[in-house]
Order: C-alpha cells, then structure tokens, then sequence
C-alpha cells in the first residue's frame, strides 16, 4: 500500500528529477500524453499545463495514490502498467520513478518503442541507488535471523536494480529511437531526525511496510534507524545529506 501523504512529504526533492526529465522532452504539440505511474498526481497537473491540448491519461498501480490525484483533477486509473500499450496518436510517454518496481520493465520498454509512431516521445527517470548504504543496510536488516522468516516473501529488490544509462541507450537504440540518456546524483538536504528512514519509507520500505503488523513495523523501524544514522549522520543544524543516484532517458522514434 502506497502511503501519498508520506510520498508528499518530501516533495520538492521528488519533483526535482521529473523536471529535469520533462525539460529534455522536446514535443510541441502532442496529441495525447501518457503519465505512467502519475502517483498522487502532483507532477502530472503540470504536463496538462504544458500541454493542454493534448489527451492526458494518467496510470497508476496503487488505489491510494489514484484516489489522491484525483483529488487534484487528475483523470487517473488503476492498473498496471504492463497493460497498457500505446494507441496511434500517442506523442508523449513520461513514466518518472515507477518503473524499478515493474519486472522486465527492459522489454517493456523495447514493447512500447516499438508500438509508438515515428517521431513519438518516451521519456523516463529511474532511481540508480539500490546499491547506495540506505539499500544495502536495508538488505542486511532484513537477512537477520529475527527478520528472515517473516519477510522472505518480500522481493527487495536488488534485482530490480535498473540499468545504467548505456544500458537503456542500446536498449532503445536497437528499437528504433534517438536516445538521450544519462545519470544525475542528487545530493540531497534533508531536514528532520531520521531523515533518511523517513525517505525511505515513503518508498523503498512500502513492501516491507505492508507485511508487518504495526508492532512489528516498529520493531523494524528502530533497528534500522541507528544504523542510517551512522551511515548518514546529522549535521549540526540538524539536516542529513543523502546523495541520490537516478537514471535518465529520453528516447525519439524515428
């Protein structure tokens, strides 16, 4: 279960990639834009803004962050993005931080390259840092005897760990498309005690999160968070730097 009040919490730090994303998408005059994982829809007004013109649809997996963007008069749906494909007047696809939490999300991408008419964009960012301490702390956490049993059937996602930009420019190269791609780490001022756990909850902890009992969630949380605090310490002011490694790419079908 997606939590959209804790996402929000650190939402300028959150928007700042979608941006950097949207402004190397160069269409003008789309005929409908696609947001694919539009969370609570906070970013997703903006393209209506840029293009209001086009036909928006925006997708998402959770309910909760569906319900949320709704609320901000976002025309939203539930499903899953594996569903979807792109129909002939598609110009604009934009998925920011949604597809690390997809399987194969690769052949998915080389599926709707494929299926988008010439001159079509694809724009996505991804999160680059799941070998970053927070992960791995999380990791270890996790294959403590204490926790093993209950959290087995959680995938934490290591393999889910995306490619590098390289990786996604030969991917869409071999598809058909101009590709630009590249990687940013943001280093990230946080303010608050615990900054990072807060961080993470909002999004790398909502699998582990939604299989524990609130007691256990708890448990959890106070385990882990001395050991962030060590790898992430507090400044005197009371703000925590958290460095944020996250891949880009824009793709144009010839």
């Amino acid at each position: 279960m997606w939590d959209p009040a804790k996402y929000l919490s650190f939402s300028d730090h959150r928007a700042r990639p979608f941006f950097d994303l949207l402004g190397r998408v160069r269409a003008e005059s789309p005929r409908a834009v696609v947001d694919l994982g539009c969370g609570p829809g906070n970013l997703t007004v903006t393209m209506a803004q840029r293009w209001p013109n086009a036909r928006l649809t925006a997708i998402d997996t959770s309910a909760e962050m569906v319900a949320a963007a709704r609320t901000r008069g976002v025309s939203a749906s539930q499903a899953d993005l594996r569903d979807w494909s792109p129909d002939e007047a598609t110009d604009v696809v934009i998925s920011n931080a949604a597809l690390q939490w997809v399987p194969d999300h690769p052949d998915l991408l080389a599926k709707w390259a494929s299926a988008l008419t010439p001159g079509a964009w694809l724009g996505v960012q991804v999160p680059g840092n799941f070998a970053a301490p927070s992960h791995e702390l999380i990791r270890g956490l996790v294959a403590e005897p204490t926790w093993v049993e209950r959290l087995e059937p959680v995938r934490l996602r290591e393999e889910d760990a995306t490619l590098n930009p390289d990786g996604y420019a030969e991917l869409l190269t071999a598809a058909g498309c101009e590709v630009d791609a590249w990687e940013t780490t943001y280093l990230q001022r946080l303010d608050g005690e615990n900054a990072v756990l807060e961080w993470i909850s909002g999004t790398a902890l909502r699998p582990i999160r939604a299989a524990l009992s609130d007691e256990q969630w708890q448990e959890f949380r106070a385990e882990l968070a001395p050991r962030l605090a060590e790898a992430y310490p507090r400044r005197a002011d009371g703000t925590t730097w958290f460095p944020f490694r996250r891949v880009f790419f824009v793709a144009r079908v010839r």
